[in-house]
């Protein structure tokens, strides 16, 4: 079976594992989903995240993190924009998420950036998620 949203995919896998209070979860790796796991690793979202080599394709293995309290991280997670919908924000567009306590990602042309570096950057792109 063909996957048409990749990043939806990994979206999807993370909140059902954060649900099932799992430590941590395994999907099929690709740059695009190894950048935006870098980024949920730099914000504090998730523990850590490590790319194992596999054959046909290598595995990116997500360790979540929860409260101390059991609580996940990461509460509300949104797909912005789709293969359907694509959606585009200039760099004076994009706002904060939950004015700051949320975290959105952006696809540019310097690369796959949160929202707080591409307003820093004066960079616009691809709003891919965002999340809190």
């Amino acid at each position: 079976m063909s996957m048409n949203d990749p990043v939806a995919d990994l979206l999807t896998r993370i909140r059902n594992a954060h649900q099932a209070k799992h430590d941590r979860v395994d999907v099929p790796a690709s740059k695009l989903k190894t950048e935006v796991c870098r980024i949920l690793k730099e914000e504090g979202f998730v523990r850590n995240v490590r790319v194992l080599p596999g054959e046909p394709v290598a595995v990116l293995r997500i360790f979540l993190r929860y409260s101390e309290m059991g609580e996940p991280a990461i509460s509300h997670v949104t797909r912005v924009s789709r293969p359907g919908r694509r959606v585009y924000r200039g760099a004076k567009e994009i706002k904060p998420v939950r004015n700051g306590l949320g975290l959105g990602i952006i696809s540019t042309s310097q690369g796959v950036l949160s929202d707080r570096q591409a307003r820093a950057q004066g960079i616009g792109g691809e709003v891919l998620c965002e999340l809190w």
